[in-house]
């Protein structure tokens, strides 16, 4: 069983930054994409961003590009989400997620999760 535990969230101004950081308790995530969700109150988990074990292949969802950058320090076993030009409507649970096969934008294609970190962007 894979642990995810992230870290990095808190509370910022609008146009500030924050990076997020994910790492696996207790094993390596190698051969595992990684993966950001997040959750704002009321709505639904939607995806951030993707990236491939390798590194090569990256997903972003529209409302984040251009802002945000995924990257991943395999021999710290840790993924990172930066996050650039925050807007209040960042404002959301992050959760970071990972699965044992390639990119995927979908919540269900992911088999592990962790518990979230509080990001709130005030305006």
């Amino acid at each position: 069983q894979v642990q995810l535990v992230e870290s990095g969230g808190g509370l910022v101004q609008a146009g500030g930054s924050l990076r997020l950081s994910c790492a696996p308790s207790g094993r390596t995530f190698r051969n595992y994409a990684m993966a950001w969700f997040r959750q704002a109150s009321g709505k639904e988990r939607e995806f951030v961003a993707a990236q491939s074990w390798t590194g090569d292949g990256t997903l972003f969802a529209d409302s984040v590009k251009g802002r945000f950058t995924i990257y991943r320090d395999n021999a710290k076993n840790t993924a990172y989400l930066q996050m650039n030009s925050l807007k209040p409507e960042d404002t959301a649970v992050y959760y970071c997620a990972a699965r044992l096969a390639g990119l995927s934008r979908y919540r269900g294609d992911y088999e592990y999760w962790g518990q979230g970190t509080q990001v709130t962007v005030s305006s």
